[in-house]
């Protein structure tokens, strides 16, 4: 077998697994929408859960799941992107550096029940916060903030070392620098993990289990201190243990059906931004 049939060889194993991955997501997909597109209405949508979850809506947790993606973004952003800057631009190639890389990837391959606990006994228990909407949110947001300082970092060093340099010449400052021309340069990756980030925590029910969702609460949150519904552990409770497992299982598949709009809805919205931000750094 020559050099250029070993290629092409190689080129359609690649392909078949490509779409053997891409068959099966359709194929999770597809089944998710044919079970679920026929639960969807707008009082689905709008009206609460009632008769032991076997009938009404999904609407607080639906507004539930909201207030923890943008809590936890809302907390581990900021932090995570300060933590990445400090990394790829400050802290050098010491073992700060080093011992600082080695527990951020020991924190990401935390299963995060175990977050989940850390987070019933720090903000819960310890700070009295309670099972609250802040607690949740500070749960996830630390769940997530391994994955924001990582992709962080290697966003900032994707820009060249030439922009660093030409902005120090004309008489810029480091922070300048990074603020003014490095930042922006590399907020179009930053913004990738930021999409990666929300698409995990959406769907996380270990964490909230101990610290925000409730069973059952047909009402919206009154502030961040309230206990709320969320759609993933919804989703788990009406599945497995409801008052009837059968009578709500077609709610389960729109609940499930609603979760995977919510997640591709903010990708999207991310991606936008994204798309958006990189146009920007191309024409400046």
């Amino acid at each position: 077998m020559n050099k250029k049939t070993k290629q092409k060889t190689a080129f359609i194993i690649f392909r078949i697994l490509s779409l053997c991955v891409v068959g099966v997501l359709a194929w999770i997909l597809g089944f998710i929408i044919y079970n679920g597109i026929g639960v969807i209405s707008w009082e689905f949508l709008s009206a609460a859960p009632s008769e032991g979850m076997t009938a009404g809506g999904i609407f607080p947790a639906i507004v539930g799941t909201l207030c923890l993606i943008a809590g936890s973004v809302l907390f581990a952003f900021p932090v995570g992107l300060m933590s990445g800057i400090y990394i790829s631009e400050y802290a050098g190639n010491g073992w700060t550096v080093k011992f600082i890389r080695v527990m951020t990837n020991n924190l990401a391959s935390i299963p995060s029940i175990v977050f989940g606990l850390f987070g019933m006994a720090l903000f819960v228990n310890m700070f009295g916060f309670g099972d609250s909407i802040i607690a949740g949110s500070l749960t996830l947001g630390l769940l997530i903030l391994p994955l924001i300082i990582r992709t962080t970092e290697e966003a900032l060093k994707s820009v060249p070392d030439s922009y660093r340099t030409g902005s120090l010449a004309l008489g810029a400052s480091k922070l300048q620098t990074i603020m003014r021309v490095v930042l922006p340069s590399a907020f179009p990756n930053i913004v990738t993990g930021m999409i990666l980030a929300v698409g995990r925590v959406s769907g996380e029910t270990a964490p909230i289990l101990f610290t925000a969702a409730a069973y059952f609460l047909p009402k919206l949150p009154a502030s961040v201190f309230d206990q709320v519904m969320a759609l993933p552990y919804h989703l788990y409770v009406i599945a497995t243990s409801g008052t009837d497992v059968e009578a709500s299982r077609p709610i389960a598949y729109g609940t499930a059906l609603t979760l995977v709009v919510i997640v591709l809805a903010v990708n999207l919205l991310a991606s936008a931004l994204r798309r958006y931000f990189g146009k920007k750094v191309k024409t400046n």
